[in-house]
Parts: C-alpha cells; structure tokens; sequence
C-alpha cells in the first residue's frame, strides 16, 4: 500500500545517521520532461508569430506584377520585426512577465502592413490573426475576446467582395462555394486559435507548478528530516550541556575560595561530559533503539516527494531493535541509491521474516547503466551487512528492474 509522509515527527535520534537525509535535487528525468514540454510548448504557441508568411510568400510573385514593388517588399520586410516581437510575446507569457509594448508595436505594425497593401489586403489577413494569438496570452479573458473579434471582423472585410480589386479575389468571389469554404474557414481559425493558445499556455503553467509544488514537497521533507534531528540531538545533550556549562560556573567562582569544592565539581563536569559524548557516538552510529516503522514511512515520504510512487510492505511479526536499526540503516542507503542514481518513476520496499532470515528487497523501475564510477554507499552497505553475518546483492533482474536485497540472518542478531 501507498504511505503518506510522517507528519509527527516525533522519532529517536538512533533513525538519523547522516545519510538518513538524502538530498533531493529535482530529478534529472522530471527535469528533462519538464523541459521538453516547454520547449514543446514555445513552439507551438509560436507558430502564430509565422503566420503572415504563409499569405505574404504566396502572393509575393503575383503583388510585385500589379504593386509597386517596394512597397510589397516593405510589406514583407515589416514581417520580420513583426515576427520577432510575437516570439517575444510568448516568451514572456511563458516566463510570467509582461509584455505591453511588444503587444502595441507589433499591433501598429500589423494596423500599417493591412492598410498599407492596398489591392492584396486579403492576402494579408493572417496578420491581424496572428497579432490577435499572440496578444491573447496575456490579456485578460475580456481583452482575449475582443481581440479575436477584431481580428476576425478585420479578416471578414478584407475577404468581402467590394473590399478587394485584385483579380484573384475575384475569382474566388466568382465562386460562391469557394468564398463560403475561404470565409468559413478563416473565421473558425479566428475564432479558435487565440483560445487554443490560452489552454496551452495554461497547461504550461499548470506542469510548471505541480513541478514547483513537488520540488517544494521534496525540500520540506528533507527540512523536516533536519529539523527532527536537530530537535532529537538537543534532547538528548542539551541538558547535560547546561548542566555543565552551570557546574563550570560554579567551579570557576569556588576555585579561589573552596578549591577542593572547586576540583569536585569539574569532576562532575567530566564526568557529565564524558556521558554526553558517549551519548552523541551511540545515536550516530545507530545503536540506540530504532522506530523501523516511522523509518520506512519517513523513507517512503522522501521518495513520493521526489515524484517516486511507493508500495511498502513490512512483517507481521515484531523486529528485534538491532535488526531494525540495521534494517533501517539499508533503507535509508537503498533510499539515497534511489534519489541520486536512478530514473525510477516507482519503487516497491519489502520486509519479510523467513525461515529464520530477515529479507529486505528495494525495488525500482530506474535501471541505469553503470558507469564504472559508482559511489561508495552501496560498497558500505554490504561490508556492514556482511559485519552481522549477511550479505547484499544489487543489479537488473530479468524484468529489467533494479532489485536491491539485504539477507541478515536472525540468529547473528539476537
């Protein structure tokens, strides 16, 4: 079954060695999805920036015989900053920021290149198209609605007989099956394209927060996990810290006075120290009674929060403590084996008692190929496994899946 994060945070220090907090990066396969699709969608919502090209390029030849030439060419020309501003649009609809100014300029240029090509306006009705996709990316639901309505009545005059002289126009006007499929046509893309834009854009900007809300997710894990430490530690020293801190003040005002008084206390002091000390080295190596079943929840938290979907399964039976402190040991180090090494999309930790063994098995999709420069975590792993009589073994299985598992025998632990 699928666990949730821990939110108690309650635990003793013994569950938190220093790898017991992996850190969470964001994962190169999310990021590497995440970017794909933004690129994706960079694209995609620029096509309308080239829009005009296509009727431009088209009635090039065909204006040049009956326009002036440089004023065909300047129409043309006008379409490169045109272009490069709707880019700019995007990009900052994409980022979140405003555009204004790109959004009035390129609509100047657009107003000048429609009124400007006289005969072959028609030809040119992409322009306010393109102009109104553009400009819906960041203007309101309202604003988006009028600017469609623009283009679309700009391109329904530019397409209405009277409007063009051009002979091309007219013979398509001569063929009223073909002007109906030429307006109907150009009105439905009017009239979708601008909304079409707003979703993806949308879709873009709800990907970007779920993947913001799952890095936040993976750093609050790891702050919980530092916070909890920190907070255990102080129990468990912060007394005797003040105990000594008071005793020596109390020495120190004495040693003139009553030093005898003043030497038994700093023999208090050393001792007090010397307990916490030992204290500090027991937590840190594990030895202390460990929580197994908060630790796999906390394990299996961190891994959901790195977008990794879990399915943990643990024993009927009651664990010994040293079996669980080693056990929770291998846990954390398969969990950060997880994090930094692998691609996994989801992960299965298992804890079986059997036949007087106790098998652990971390399971993930991730397979990677080695690259002969692995770290030293999983080497550590088995010598210190291998230290209580068991043995671990890591690699592909015949399903293409990273097997981790840990084989301790119980009578090596009791």
């Amino acid at each position: 079954m699928s666990t949730n994060t821990d939110k108690k945070g309650t635990g003793r220090i013994g569950r938190l060695v220093p790898s017991a907090v992996p850190r969470l990066p964001l994962r190169r396969k999310s990021r590497s999805q995440v970017e794909r699709l933004r690129r994706l969608t960079f694209w995609m919502l620029s096509i309308g920036a080239f829009l005009p090209w296509v009727g431009s390029l088209g009635w090039f030849s065909r204006a040049t015989a009956t326009e002036p030439v440089p004023l065909v060419i300047a129409g043309v020309l006008a379409l490169i900053p045109f272009s490069l501003l709707q880019v700019r649009i995007v990009r900052a609809a994409m980022d979140g920021t405003t555009a204004n100014r790109e959004i009035a300029v390129s609509g100047v240029i657009a107003l000048a290149v429609l009124v400007t090509q006289n005969g072959h306006l028609w030809a040119w009705g992409m322009v306010a198209l393109a102009w109104a996709t553009g400009a819906a990316l960041l203007l309101s639901r309202s604003g988006t609605f009028l600017a469609t309505l623009g283009s679309t009545a700009a391109g329904l005059y530019l397409l209405w007989p009277g409007a063009p002289d051009s002979p091309e126009a007219l013979a398509i006007y001569s063929d009223q099956e073909g002007f109906g499929a030429v307006v109907g046509g150009y009105v439905g893309i009017s009239l979708v394209l601008p909304w079409t834009n707003r979703f993806q854009l949308w879709f873009w900007e709800v990907v970007r927060a779920a993947e913001a809300g799952k890095e936040a997710k993976a750093r609050l894990a790891v702050t919980e996990e530092r916070l909890r430490f920190a907070r255990d530690m102080h129990d468990l020293v912060g007394h005797s810290l003040s105990a000594i801190a008071l005793k020596s003040e109390v020495a120190v005002k004495l040693a003139r006075a009553d030093a005898e008084r003043a030497a038994a206390e700093m023999e208090e002091v050393r001792g007090l120290a010397r307990e916490a000390l030992k204290e500090i080295r027991t937590a840190v190596r594990g030895y202390r009674t460990v929580d197994l079943d908060a630790e796999l929840r906390s394990m299996t938290a961190v891994l959901e929060a790195g977008g990794i979907r879990c399915v943990l399964r643990t024993p009927q039976e009651e664990v010994p403590e040293e079996l669980a402190t080693l056990l929770a040991w291998v846990v954390r180090e398969g969990t950060t084996n997880v994090l930094r090494h692998s691609t996994a999309t989801r992960c299965r930790i298992s804890i079986a008692l059997q036949d007087g063994t106790a098998v652990l098995e971390m399971v993930n999709d991730g397979v990677k190929e080695m690259n002969g420069r692995g770290g030293t975590g999983l080497a550590g792993m088995a010598e210190r496994v291998a230290a209580s009589g068991g043995s671990v073994t890591a690699g592909a299985d015949r399903s293409g899946e990273f097997r981790l598992r840990a084989t301790i025998p119980l009578e090596e632990i009791r």
